[in-house]
């Protein structure tokens, strides 16, 4: 099965990007837009000179607990760059949405507590809202991983999308948005 098969039968449609997007990207991108697969897993990410952000990580549910995911994200630690990804809240009704949480925390993610991002999704016209996680050597603020992400959202997410969907996102101003700083930080 081709990997954007694996991904489309996994994420929900409001985070998914077309097929034809993607093999663009890959194709238009590929100096910074990177697809890693096999049997088991499906990794899309994006490597700047600042940053590595993951589109999409799949491990097929067989292949779960063994590894795999951490090996992964091990090989992107090496590159030595903060890694950015979305991920859906958690919800406790979904235990897929927690056991994902609670896998990137083990890995050394944190919640970017004051970043916002929502998006309204292109194919259901809902407002879709992501969290955003981050893992860096070093200390990255969360101004720093507001920047990031503004980047991957213009270059990335948003590269070409009337071509690919008849109609554009949501300028970035009203996707993200960073909270005041609390007083006491």
């Amino acid at each position: 099965m081709h990997w954007y098969e694996k991904l489309k039968r996994y994420f929900p449609i409001e985070e998914m990007k077309s097929r034809e997007h993607m093999e663009a990207l890959l194709d238009d991108r590929g100096d910074v837009y990177h697809v890693d697969h096999g049997d088991h897993h499906v990794l899309l990410y994006v490597e700047g000179q600042r940053l590595v952000f993951v589109d999409y990580l799949l491990v097929a549910k067989e292949a779960r607990g063994q590894g795999l995911g951490k090996k992964l994200l091990d090989k992107l630690k090496a590159k030595g760059k903060p890694i950015l990804l979305e991920v859906e809240p958690a919800d406790y009704d979904d235990t897929d949405t927690v056991k994902r949480q609670r896998f990137y925390e083990r890995e050394g993610f944190r919640h970017v507590e004051r970043l916002r991002y929502r998006r309204r999704s292109l194919a259901t016209k809902e407002i879709n809202e992501l969290e955003i996680l981050l893992w860096s050597p070093e200390d990255t603020t969360d101004e720093e991983a507001f920047d990031l992400v503004r980047a991957v959202y213009e270059e990335i997410h948003t590269w070409r999308d009337t071509d690919f969907y008849g109609e554009s996102y949501q300028p970035t101003e009203e996707v993200l948005t960073l909270d005041a700083a609390d007083e006491e930080e």
